[in-house]
C-alpha cells in the first residue's frame, strides 16, 4: 500500500477500508509512515469525519496496538471516568478517591494537557516524586490493592493512541471528534473496566462547542460502547465559565484537596457527585441519585476521601509534605476590571490559552511546566461587579510570563452596565 493514495482518499471523502486503516496505523508504529503523512490523515479526518464503521475499526487498531489489562475476577466493580477537557477540570483527582472508599476499583489512565485544556497528569506532577509511569504489572497490584492508580498513557497500553496524542496538540486537530472518541475509548476499554461515566463538557472553553457537537461526541461514544460490551453512562457539563476557584497545575490539586476535605467551591462538589453517582449506581452501591449523595456526602465528611487520596499519592511514591512548598508562587498579580456592571460572559478558552502563557501548558514540545502557576477567579457569569473589582490574580515564578497576564485577561469578560 502506498500512504499518499490512503491519505488522498480520505481527504476526498471516501470511507477507509479495514485493511487500509489497520495498515496506516501499524506503520507508522513502525517509523515506516512519517509524522507528516500522520499528520495529513489527521487533518483529513478532521475535515471529512469518519464513518461509524472507520471509527469502530480505529478504536479496535488502538487497543491491540499494545496490552490490554485483566483484572483477576472479584467481587470488585472496575470504572473509570473520563472528561473531554476544560478548564479548572480537576474532578478525576476528587472522583478517584471517593470511589475507591466506596470500593469500586478505578484504574484510571489519564491525559496530558491539550491545546488549553489541563491534563490531570501534568497537574498530578505538581506533587513531587509521584510516579505516574508504572510497569502495567505495578499499576495492576496498586489497582487491585489500594483500589485506585492514576497514570499516565504508556507504550504499553494504546501505543498507537499514545503517538498520535502528542501529534494532535501540535496539527490543530484536537477538536476532531471520531479522533477525540477514539482516543477516550480505545484507553478506557485497554483499562479492563466494566463501567464508564464520561463527561462532556460544552460551551467556549470546551472542544464541543454546541449542545450539536456534543451530541454527535455522545452517539460515537455509545456506538463504541455498546460494541465492546460497557456499561455507560455520559453527562454534559457547562464550560462556558471556568470550574472551581481556580486554574493551573498545582494550584488545582490543592483546591481538589480541599474539595475530599469537604472545603471545596459548590460547583466543582456538584459536578464531581454528578459523576460519582453515575458509579454508585452502575456498581449496585446505591440505587438512586438519593442514595449517591447519603454515601458521597459520608465519604467526604468521614474523611475517608482524603484518606485514600493519601493512600494514592504515597503508593505512587508522592509527598504530600513537599506539595506545599514545591508550588509556592515567586510572584502574583491581581487583574482588575475597568468597568463596572453585571459579567454577563466570560471567554473560557481565552482564559485557557492564558494559563498556557503563564506556563501551564506546553507551547514547544519541550517546554517545562511550572508547577507554580495558575489563575485564581473572584467572579464568575452573573455576577455584579464594581470599576476596579478584582477579578483575577495571576501567579507563577516567571515575572516576564507574569506580565503578559493583563493583557490577555482583561478581554475576557463582557459586563452589561
Amino acid at each position: 500500500m502506498i500512504p499518499s493514495d490512503i491519505i488522498a482518499k480520505k481527504r476526498n471523502g471516501e470511507e477507509l477500508k479495514s485493511t487500509e486503516l489497520s495498515w496506516f496505523i501499524t506503520k507508522y508504529l513502525e517509523d515506516d509512515i512519517s509524522e507528516a503523512q500522520m499528520s495529513a490523515l489527521l487533518m483529513a479526518i478532521y475535515f471529512n469525519g469518519m464513518t461509524e464503521k472507520e471509527l469502530l475499526i480505529l478504536v479496535d487498531e488502538m487497543i491491540h496496538s499494545g496490552h490490554v489489562i485483566k483484572f483477576e475476577k472479584s467481587d470488585f466493580f472496575i470504572a473509570d471516568k473520563h472528561s473531554t477537557g476544560g478548564v479548572g477540570d480537576k474532578t478525576s483527582i476528587i472522583l478517584a478517591p471517593v470511589m475507591a472508599a466506596a470500593g469500586i476499583r478505578i484504574p484510571m489512565i489519564a491525559g496530558r494537557g491539550l491545546e488549553y485544556t489541563g491534563g490531570t497528569i501534568d497537574k498530578l506532577e505538581a506533587i513531587p516524586g509521584i510516579n505516574v509511569t508504572p510497569s502495567l504489572d505495578k499499576f495492576k497490584s496498586w489497582v487491585e490493592n489500594i483500589g485506585c492508580a492514576i497514570i499516565s498513557q504508556s507504550k504499553e497500553i494504546c501505543p498507537a493512541d499514545n503517538k498520535i496524542y502528542a501529534l494532535r496538540n501540535q496539527t490543530a486537530t484536537v477538536p476532531s471528534i471520531p479522533i477525540i472518541c477514539s482516543s477516550i475509548m480505545s484507553k478506557k476499554i485497554a483499562e479492563g473496566i466494566m463501567g464508564l461515566v464520561m463527561d462532556i463538557k460544552v460551551g467556549n472553553g470546551a472542544f464541543m462547542k454546541t449542545n450539536n457537537d456534543a451530541f454527535k461526541l455522545s452517539h460515537l461514544i455509545q456506538k463504541v460502547a455498546i460494541s465492546y460490551g460497557l456499561e455507560i453512562d455520559i453527562i454534559y457539563s457547562d464550560m462556558n465559565k471556568p470550574l472551581g476557584k481556580y486554574a493551573g497545575l498545582g494550584c488545582e490539586i490543592k483546591e481538589a484537596i480541599d474539595c475530599l476535605k469537604g472545603d471545596g467551591p459548590q460547583d466543582l462538589m456538584d459536578n464531581t457527585f454528578e459523576l460519582c453517582s453515575c458509579l454508585l449506581i452502575q456498581a449496585g452501591k446505591a440505587k438512586d441519585k438519593q442514595e449517591s449523595k447519603e454515601i458521597f456526602d459520608k465519604i467526604i465528611d468521614t474523611g475517608q476521601a482524603f484518606e485514600f487520596f493519601q493512600k494514592i499519592i504515597f503508593n505512587q511514591n508522592g509527598c504530600l509534605k513537599q506539595f506545599e512548598k514545591n508550588i509556592i508562587p515567586k510572584f502574583e498579580k491581581i487583574i482588575r476590571s475597568n468597568i463596572g456592571g453585571t459579567i454577563i460572559f466570560m471567554d473560557t478558552e481565552k482564559i485557557g490559552w492564558s494559563l498556557i502563557e503563564l506556563g501551564c501548558g506546553n507551547k514547544k514540545k519541550l517546554d517545562k511546566l511550572d508547577n507554580t502557576a495558575g489563575i485564581e477567579f473572584f467572579v464568575k457569569p452573573g455576577d455584579i461587579i464594581k470599576k476596579g473589582s478584582p477579578i483575577y490574580r495571576v501567579f507563577n515564578t516567571n515575572s516576564k510570563k507574569l506580565d503578559s497576564a493583563p493583557e490577555l485577561l482583561l478581554n475576557t469578560i463582557k459586563v452589561h452596565k
